[in-house]
Parts: structure tokens; sequence; C-alpha cells
């Protein structure tokens, strides 16, 4: 790991498997052919390729090495609807570093970048980080399709690391994610500066956005550079914190289960939701083990010797199976290095701008209650509530790929997603304050893959 100024949760590879509303209320920045334009140079950039392409979504880029669908795999629901025909410029790229767990496009090198550059700008950017252990185009459908057809500037990180080995990266517990934050910041300044060159001036509103541990970048960014940033919306972000919750408080619970030895009432007791039980059968086999024994193997390396997590050489069954170890996993009896270790990226619940919280009350990795319920807390404690709305979704689950299995069980976190976007535009750019902290309710019948109103009205559009 080094960062250029010298500076999963899930994994697409192994567990695999727009936005609506109004425009903003920024001045619209009118148009600018790709092909006209002089070339944009990434500060700080070790290396970077641009290329003006005529449409930026995944419905024109599919086939083409620049997005990937193995990525993507799993995070949405396979009917949402997707939008197409917006040419501008992508911008890959990497920025110094000395570690090299992405081997996209054969570079076999961390830190990459993509940024993209509608033609037809809004006069704003949106900037997001890779959510689980997954790259750079991890997000492309859930995010950047339909904020480029809204006219957004895009730009995402992979984080500087990626796979399930991530915590190898860096020299000390908790480097590697560490370097999220440092690497979302690096990004945030940099395609700032891209945006000037390419439109003649800065963005007018830049927000963050994300989803798992890309939800806990946004979060963070908000509370450590609210400079960078008019707003934010997170969904199913990752809340660590020194003194707990988090993930290695709520998931030894589950490897006990997963192991048989632990009964439903202790998963209960951790924050597990009573009725995500149908769920649960399958985060044994994709999630529990695996993200118990990475995410301690970064904070906590010397707990296990024999069990220090996966390798490049790793097996998938390797990869998946459980410590038998990390069943009787106790955070609170640990060292006060491994609290340090997390303290280093700990959250507080002191945001600086504006942020809209979602999270699903089926959620089985992350369970709402051990999560989105205490950060909530810590921001009121904070004095920031002012800031903060949290909308609870019934029926949501971590990823919105379960839903195809699930369809009378579960709805996708997308679509209110999408709401929540535009409700936080409206919040930043017009002063309209969205509703108090609710729960949005399943619709009994209708499309629940495509649509979705956080505050009952603002429905996406078509």
């Amino acid at each position: 790991m080094r960062l250029s100024r010298s500076v999963p949760f899930l994994a697409a590879a192994v567990v695999s498997a727009a936005l609506t509303g109004p425009a903003p209320a920024a001045e619209a920045a009118g148009t600018a052919s790709c092909e006209a334009a002089g070339p944009a140079r990434v500060p700080g950039a070790a290396f970077q390729r641009s290329a003006c392409l005529a449409d930026l979504t995944t419905t024109g880029l599919a086939g083409t090495p620049y997005t990937d669908p193995a990525d993507q795999a799993g995070l949405t629901a396979i009917a949402t609807r997707l939008p197409s025909g917006v040419p501008g410029m992508q911008i890959d790229g990497y920025f110094p570093d000395s570690s090299h767990f992405n081997t996209t496009h054969g570079w076999n090198h961390d830190a990459q970048f993509v940024i993209r550059l509608p033609d037809h700008w809004n006069g704003a950017l949106v900037v997001t980080g890779a959510p689980g252990t997954r790259k750079q185009y991890a997000t492309d459908k859930a995010i950047s399709d339909q904020v480029l057809a809204l006219g957004y500037a895009y730009a995402a990180t992979d984080k500087g690391n990626s796979g399930t080995d991530f915590y190898r990266d860096g020299r000390r517990p908790g480097d590697a994610v560490a370097e999220w934050n440092e690497r979302t910041t690096e990004l945030a300044r940099a395609a700032k500066r891209v945006v000037a060159q390419r439109y003649g001036h800065a963005p007018r509103r830049t927000y963050a956005a994300g989803m798992s541990n890309g939800g806990y970048l946004t979060r963070w960014q908000l509370e450590n550079h609210p400079e960078l940033y008019d707003g934010g919306v997170d969904w199913e972000g990752t809340l660590w914190t020194a003194d707990g919750p988090n993930l290695l408080t709520s998931l030894p619970a589950a490897v006990a289960r997963q192991l048989g030895a632990a009964r439903d009432e202790d998963l209960y007791a951790a924050g597990f939701a009573r009725g995500s039980e149908f769920l649960w059968p399958y985060h044994e086999k994709a999630y529990w083990g695996l993200t118990q024994k990475i995410y301690r193997a970064e904070f906590d390396p010397s707990y296990d010797p024999a069990c220090p997590g996966p390798s490049a050489g790793s097996t998938l069954e390797q990869i998946l199976a459980p410590c038998a170890s990390d069943a009787s996993y106790d955070y609170a009896s640990r060292p006060a290095s491994v609290h340090r270790a997390v303290a280093r990226v700990a959250l507080t619940g002191r945001i600086g701008r504006p942020l809209i919280t979602l999270h699903g009350d089926l959620d089985a990795l992350l369970p709402k209650a051990a999560d989105s319920d205490v950060y909530t807390r810590m921001i009121d404690a904070s004095g920031r509530g002012r800031l903060h709305r949290f909308y609870t979704i019934e029926g949501g689950t971590h990823v919105d790929g379960l839903y195809d299995t699930w369809q009378e069980r579960l709805r996708p976190l997308l679509p209110c997603y999408r709401s929540a976007f535009s409700a936080l535009v409206a919040w930043v750019e017009q002063g309209a304050v969205p509703p108090a902290d609710h729960t949005v309710a399943r619709p009994a019948d209708g499309d629940v893959v495509d649509t979705c109103a956080v505050d009952g009205v603002r429905e996406p559009g078509r």
C-alpha cells in the first residue's frame, strides 16, 4: 500500500454470483462533445487512458473492457430497468500503489479508478467506492448508469485493495481498511479537478453514495471530509466502532450457528432479525464464515495463526469455510491493540453534511439492529440529527440479487436508493427537508423492482 501523496462485503468472484427523479437544481452546464475536448489529466495518477464512447452506461458498454459484469454480479435484481444512450468520455487508470490485488485490464495494480464524464453535464459529480471486496466497476448498474443518465459526472475507486485476501495489504492491522478511506478522498479531489478541466469549472455539487462497504465510505467521508461533499446516501453501510458493535461482535454468533454451536436465539441476541431465518442457509454458505475470517484477519491477525484468512492460492472451498475458532471469538476481551486498530477506521456519527441512510429490515449479513440503528443513535448523540434521515426498507436485505430467489418475501433496495437520492438533492439544492425517520412498507403488489418512494410522494421517473 502506497498512497500517491507521499500517500462484503461480498466478494464478486466468490459469491457470485436510472437514478430517477428531478434533475438537480444546480445550473445546467450545457453540452460538450467528447471528440472536441482536449485530454483530461487525472492529478496524481500513475497511469490513465481515456476514450470517447457512444454510450457510457452498461447497456452500451456490454462486451467491452470499459465495464465488468462479474464485478456487479448479485448486486441488482435481474429485472431492474437500465438507461442507455449517454455519450461521453471514460477515463480508466490507477494511482501509485505498491499492492497488486486488482488484475482488471491486466494491469495487476491496485488503486484503480474509473471516471465518466457525460457530454451533457448537469454541473454535479457523484463519488463512490466499491462495495464488499469488489472493484471499481461494481456499482456500474446500481449507481453509475442512472446518475449518468441524469447528467452527473461519476467517479469510483477499487479502494486500493480488493479480493478476499485484501487484509494482506499494509504493514499494520487495519491498514487495508484505512486505505479505503484515503483512496476515496484521493479520488474525490482528483475527480473534481478533472471535471474542471473537462467542462471549464469545478462541480457545483458533489455527492457521495455507496452500498455495504461503499456505504461505510460515504459515512466516513461525510464525517471526516465534509468540505469535499454536499451530501450523501448510504445503504446497508458497514458500522465500525472501537468498542462495538461491529462485524466482529455480530458475526461470531452466526459462525457458531453455522458450525452447529449456537441456537437461533443467539443470533437474535446479536441483532439478527426475526423473520430473516429463511435467508440464513444461504448466508451460511456464502458470507458468514468468510466475512468473519477476513475482517478478523485484518484487525486481529494474531488471534488464530492456524487460520490467517484466505490467500491467493486458496480453493473456493477453503475461502468459504469458516474457522472454528471464530465461533468463539470475543471481541470485547481482545487486546487493546485490536481495539486501536478498529478505532483507526471507526465512525463517530459526527457527519458534516446531509446524509440519508437506508437499511433493509431483513439484512442477514449486517443486521440493522447492530448497524444503522446504532449509527443513527450515534449521529443523534453527536448533535447532528438535523443532518440525517434513516429509512428502514421493509423486506430489504443486503444485496438485491437475492430478490430473484425470494420475490414473495423481499424487495430490492435500489429503487429506494434512487428515491432517496432524489430526496437528498431536493434537500441540498431546494431546501426541501425529507420526512422524519420511518419504515418504508413493502407493497402487497405492483412493481417493487423499479419503484419506491421514501417520502411517500417522490416516485422515481420511468
